[in-house]
């Protein structure tokens, strides 16, 4: 089976030259499609999983060629603990080679790393190599990448109600202060702004619990491409495709 190359030599990427339209701050993705490419190839689901990985680190390396500020990825949701034992396993084995490859080219493009969601029930060695990586790179002020991992917005939602629910008894809290701005405090994202481009691949349009609250003015783009075959240049048409869209937030 051969993968593509590793690292940063995505051809595609070789038209950058800086759009000429707004570039969003912060970019979300639905990584959708890599069971449906493993198949079509004839190769066991997993096979598609360690495809993904070459995709995200061509889409990474646009973003920072790009300036995007933020980049969010759909890494692990609460759902996937559905999937059977062996897939869940790989897929919760690949942060971890993920980053001992590619740690040091993203140092070396000022990348930060951080994740949102339940870490708790994560195994041992994924939480050790993410805490690792965010450690590394928390004095990095280039693209802040996320990794939502055992992520469900539900879930995010019922947690940050409990948190002020305890802050409200305990007076920390009144609900004269309680307003949007102050229930995003405790989401997940309280330090990342909302994204302005959420991008889904894989040819499904709907949210499947990625972050309910913080969607609620970004712009949508959907593509039939598997995640896998999403290249560095497809990222670029999203980009652009977003640059001419205007945002009114409920305005005129």
């Amino acid at each position: 089976m051969s993968m593509r190359d590793p690292l940063y030599n995505d051809e595609s990427t070789a038209s950058i030259g800086g759009p000429e339209t707004n570039v969003p701050k912060h970019v979300a993705i639905i990584m959708d499609g890599n069971g449906r490419w493993a198949k079509a190839h004839g190769m066991p689901r997993f096979a598609g999983h360690k495809e993904g990985v070459a995709t995200v680190v061509k889409v990474v390396k646009t973003a920072v060629d790009y300036g995007v500020d933020a980049l969010t990825l759909y890494t692990f949701s609460t759902e996937n603990w559905k999937r059977p034992k062996t897939e869940v396993e790989f897929i919760l084995k690949l942060p971890k080679e993920f980053l001992g490859v590619h740690l040091p080219e993203l140092m070396a493009n000022n990348v930060r790393i951080e994740a949102i969601g339940d870490m708790s029930k994560l195994p041992v060695a994924t939480r050790r190599a993410i805490q690792y990586a965010i450690d590394r790179t928390r004095h990095n002020d280039g693209l802040q990448l996320n990794f939502a991992l055992n992520y469900g917005s539900r879930q995010e939602m019922l947690s940050a109600m409990e948190a002020v629910f305890a802050d409200l008894n305990t007076a920390r809290l009144s609900l004269e202060e309680l307003d949007e701005e102050q229930f995003s405090k405790y989401l997940y994202t309280a330090d990342t702004t909302e994204p302005d481009l959420l991008i889904r691949t894989g040819g499904e349009k709907r949210l499947s619990n990625f972050l309910l609250w913080q969607l609620a003015y970004t712009e949508f783009w959907f593509s039939d491409i598997l995640w896998p075959d999403f290249t560095g240049q497809d990222f670029i048409d999203a980009l652009e495709a977003y640059g001419q869209r205007k945002r009114r937030y409920g305005g005129v």
